[in-house]
């Protein structure tokens, strides 16, 4: 029995453990799955329906997502300090009110409306670090509240009305001013061919990641998301670093507003109402990205290619607006799966 036992032992001690073929597939869901998602429905509107494989689309696609994009990119640095910017979207039309206001009634030139405009988009990213900071709101509260303020300002600003060129004033002239050649290039002109607005997009997208990984500010600010009292006992000045990052994100919406009033040619006041929605769902989607499971720039950005290349091909295809939304809807939960659900369950 003795030399069974002996013979039977190295015999079990020799067998090579099962390969983990499930959790191998289960990470490649993880990292892969949100890029495959998107490639795959660009393949497949791409076969189906000839006109979405023109460039002339796909220009257009990513100039209809730019304002979505950016303003995205602002609700990511809120969340790399662990917030989130609710009032991305009435900061945009902030702009947009402010853009008509200035050049529209003021008679000023375009520059001055671009100064205007970021100058309030900034104004209003302060108030949002005053709340949070310094009276200690929470985030989302706090940007709710900031969100209704803004939108109210705005509707007092322009009485309740939209601005536009040759409207009757209060006093009953008419506004002298309209909205400048220059201004309108910064949604409709071109460089190359390649839509302004598109550019724009894509420099701030590099800046915003050069920022947040590829510098000290920017590692300090996810330090700070993930851990706020042990960055404060590192020394961090944590209420300073929270600022800034809702300060860049009321810029960042400022710009969005810019591209909206070009894109609009008026004082809409109804401007920017439709964007938070977008902008917090790509910010969230791209949490998804290679699994990284945390806000990011390049996930921020593939979100909002794959909320144009959905909204784009379901227009080619002629199906309604309420459809789209309950695509966006399905892709943006199917996200979120991959970046907590799925993500939690490989940790485990």
């Amino acid at each position: 029995m003795t030399t069974t036992q002996s013979t039977e032992a190295p015999a079990k001690a020799a067998t090579p453990p099962a390969p983990a073929t499930a959790a191998r597939v289960q990470n490649a869901v993880i990292k892969y799955g949100f890029i495959f998602v998107t490639v795959a429905l660009f393949l497949y509107f791409a076969l189906t329906e000839g006109s979405f494989r023109e460039s002339a689309t796909l220009l257009d696609t990513l100039r209809y997502v730019s304002v979505a994009a950016i303003l995205g990119l602002g609700v990511t640095l809120t969340m790399a300090v662990g917030g989130m910017d609710m009032s991305v979207g009435a900061v945009a039309g902030l702009g947009v009110s402010v853009a008509a206001q200035t050049m529209v009634v003021f008679n000023q030139v375009g520059t001055v409306a671009i100064l205007a405009v970021l100058v309030a988009g900034a104004l209003a990213g302060l108030l949002n670090a005053l709340l949070i900071v310094v009276l200690k709101i929470p985030d989302m509260l706090a940007t709710l509240g900031t969100m209704f303020v803004i939108q109210g300002s705005k509707l007092i600003l322009v009485d309740g009305q939209s601005i536009t060129p040759g409207m009757t004033l209060d006093d009953g002239s008419t506004a002298p001013g309209r909205f400048t050649d220059g201004f309108l290039k910064i949604d409709r002109g071109t460089v190359l061919g390649v839509p302004v607005s598109v550019l724009i997009f894509g420099a701030l997208t590099v800046a915003a990641w050069v920022f947040l990984a590829r510098t000290r500010w920017g590692r300090i600010l996810y330090a700070i998301g993930a851990n706020p009292e042990a960055s404060r006992l590192a020394g961090i000045r944590v209420g300073a670093y929270r600022a800034l990052a809702y300060v860049v994100s009321g810029v960042l919406a400022s710009v969005g507003g810019l591209i909206l009033a070009s894109r609009i040619g008026q004082g809409d006041v109804s401007a920017g109402t439709s964007q938070l929605l977008e902008a917090v769902a790509v910010a969230l989607v791209g949490t998804s990205v290679l699994g990284r499971g945390r806000p990011n720039v390049w996930g921020t950005a593939l979100g909002a290619v794959l909320i144009g290349i959905i909204t784009t091909g379901l227009t080619i295809k002629g199906l309604p607006y309420y459809t789209q939304d309950v695509v966006e809807g399905a892709v943006l939960i199917l996200a979120l799966v991959f970046s907590f659900t799925l993500s939690k369950r490989r940790t485990a």
